[in-house]
């Protein structure tokens, strides 16, 4: 995480067309007149609640939410820089894993997980007298596979950053301009997303992986999934790390580390990092093949 200056050159490097969307941004959260921010820490949405806030002052709100498949670190982290933003957060605790079908871990666990959190947070816009609730959803999300989205349709929450037209590189340079401190922060994604679908989620699971990747970034490498398979611990950091992580004296603390959190066989993904790599047999598939049940919209 990098802190950057708000100096004449940073503002001035902010390429034309992506000051033009930038300002779309603007102008799509002062039409919303008033929004409530599902907030996570990560570049997305604080991005989304910065600007809100700029633009809308005391008419937007952050909220985070807290629940076993989320990083107790990361919470700590994400108050703070809101609280450095100088803008109104919120503290909610999401309770997915009590739901049987987001424990199944189908293919639409991620539908369930979302379901849940607008679920709580549609009383609270209305407690707050907040006219919209909006997520960071960005252009390039679409052309992922994300069930969340169908919650998101349901609820009529707003994704600012992508009717902007954004996509990450852009979202991380305007960040930059703005001066806030996450723009080059590391993608996030809940500790659920390391488990394969179809085998439960459980909370000893989601312990052992954020163990696991709290070990890693111990040691030095930022970008990291620990994709969990049972009693394998597959290793996916950045190509670059390759050499870094096979080093005999870093390669022995991970293989000594990770068999003590509970791990028998120690794997690194030759792929190297993507982002949601447990959806890349899903993502070309129809969806009429994809049998995600739509008994959890009614």
């Amino acid at each position: 995480m990098s802190a950057v200056s708000t100096n004449a050159a940073a503002r001035e490097a902010l390429p034309p067309e992506i000051a033009q969307k930038y300002q779309r941004l603007r102008a799509i959260l002062a039409d919303l007149g008033s929004v409530l921010v599902a907030y996570s820490g990560g570049v997305d949405s604080t991005l989304l609640l910065k600007v809100a806030s700029d633009v809308l002052g005391e008419r937007a709100v952050g909220v985070i939410a807290t629940s076993p498949a989320y990083e107790d670190a990361e919470t700590v982290e994400a108050l703070r820089n809101a609280e450095a933003m100088g803008v109104r957060i919120m503290q909610i605790e999401t309770h997915e894993m009590e739901n049987e079908r987001y424990v199944a871990n189908g293919l639409d666990r991620c539908y369930h997980c979302k379901h849940e959190l607008f679920t709580r947070l549609v009383p609270l816009a209305r407690e707050l007298g907040m006219r919209v609730i909006a997520y960071g959803l960005n252009q390039d999300d679409l052309g992922d596979f994300r069930p969340g989205q169908r919650a998101a349709r349901e609820f009529g929450v707003h994704g600012p950053l992508q009717e902007a037209g954004l996509v990450k590189d852009e979202i991380r340079a305007i960040a930059r301009y703005l001066g806030v401190q996450v723009w080059d922060k590391p993608a996030l994604a809940c500790y659920s997303s390391r488990i394969p679908y179809g085998t439960p989620v459980t909370i000893e699971a989601l312990q052992k992986v954020g163990r696991a990747e709290r070990l890693l970034r111990a040691l030095g490498f930022r970008q990291v999934r620990v994709r969990h398979h049972d009693t394998i611990a597959r290793i996916e950091v950045s190509r670059t790390d390759f050499p870094r992580l096979i080093e005999e004296g870093i390669n022995r603390q991970i293989v000594e580390g990770f068999k003590a959190i509970g791990y028998a066989y120690v794997t690194l993904d030759l792929q190297g990092y993507r982002s949601g790599s447990m959806n890349e047999l899903h993502r070309k598939r129809p969806a009429r093949e994809l049998k995600i049940s739509r008994s959890s919209e009614e």
